[in-house]
C-alpha cells in the first residue's frame, strides 16, 4: 500500500515540477490539496506545496504528500528547483 502512495507522490511531483520555472516563481509560496483516488481505488488526500528553499538563492522547494487518512499511512517526496542559468 505504501508503495502505491509513493508512486502517486512521485507522479504528482513530476507534474508539479513540469511547470516552467518562471510560472512556479510567480505562485511561490503556494499550496493546494485535493482528494484523489489511488490506482487501487481507495480515497487519498494529495497535498502540493511550493516554498522558497533555504539555498541556493532563488530556488523553490516543491513538496508533495499523499496520505491515506483511513489507514494512517502516507508518502512525501520533495525536489529543489533552481533558477535557470541566464
Amino acid at each position: 500500500m505504501t508503495d502505491e502512495l509513493r508512486q502517486m507522490a512521485d507522479e504528482e511531483l513530476d507534474a508539479a515540477c513540469a511547470l516552467p520555472f518562471p510560472d512556479i516563481v510567480r505562485v511561490t509560496p503556494w499550496g493546494d490539496s485535493f482528494t484523489g483516488f489511488a490506482p487501487s481505488g481507495r480515497q487519498v488526500d494529495v497535498e502540493r506545496r511550493y516554498l522558497w528553499a533555504a539555498s541556493p538563492p532563488g530556488a523553490v522547494l516543491v513538496e508533495v504528500e499523499v496520505r491515506d487518512p483511513v489507514a494512517r499511512t502516507g508518502a512525501e517526496v520533495t525536489a529543489v528547483l533552481t533558477p535557470p542559468e541566464r
